[in-house]
């Protein structure tokens, strides 16, 4: 996407309104289609928590963020922790992810990479460059019973 947009052809930000809303845009013989960089967002978030081993996206503060939000508007929709540039023909990802405990790092975040440019390729038509993928946090089977009685060692 260049820097200076024809003069008769208005930039994907500009048809959007205001500069923080990238859009991909398919021009065709019977009109034009954009994809905005939200949709290109859940299909990343989608993807990535399709993969074994990946116990959840974001860090520890963005993570309880998403939770309170993800039960008000629903699990599906949580976009917490994934990062996405949206050109015209081309994306870019950045996860932040926790993984599950004995899972080997790398082949979660190769698997991770893999699923996510699979997705949006094929969903969206749009090739996938780069996915950048930081893992902030390990989780163990014990961790998901948060906010149980913990065992006392003593009576």
């Amino acid at each position: 996407m260049s820097s200076t947009p024809a003069a008769a052809e208005p930039s994907s930000t500009e048809r959007r309104g205001g500069p923080s809303t990238e859009v991909a845009r398919h021009e065709g013989d019977r009109g034009t289609t954009t994809i905005d960089d939200n949709v290109v967002a859940k299909i990343v978030a989608i993807a990535a928590r399709e993969v074994n081993g990946v116990a959840s996206l974001g860090g520890a503060v963005s993570g309880a963020i998403a939770d309170v939000v993800g039960r008000i508007r629903g699990d599906e929709h949580r976009t917490a922790g994934v990062g996405v540039e949206v050109g015209t023909r081309q994306a870019a990802a950045d996860l932040t992810l926790t993984v599950q405990y004995p899972a080997t790092i790398q082949e979660v975040a190769s698997s991770v990479r893999q699923n996510v440019i699979d997705r949006v390729e094929e969903l969206t038509g749009l090739e996938v460059v780069e996915v950048n993928i930081a893992v902030t946090d390990l989780r163990f089977g014990d961790e998901d019973d948060e906010g149980a009685e913990e065992e006392r060692r003593v009576e």
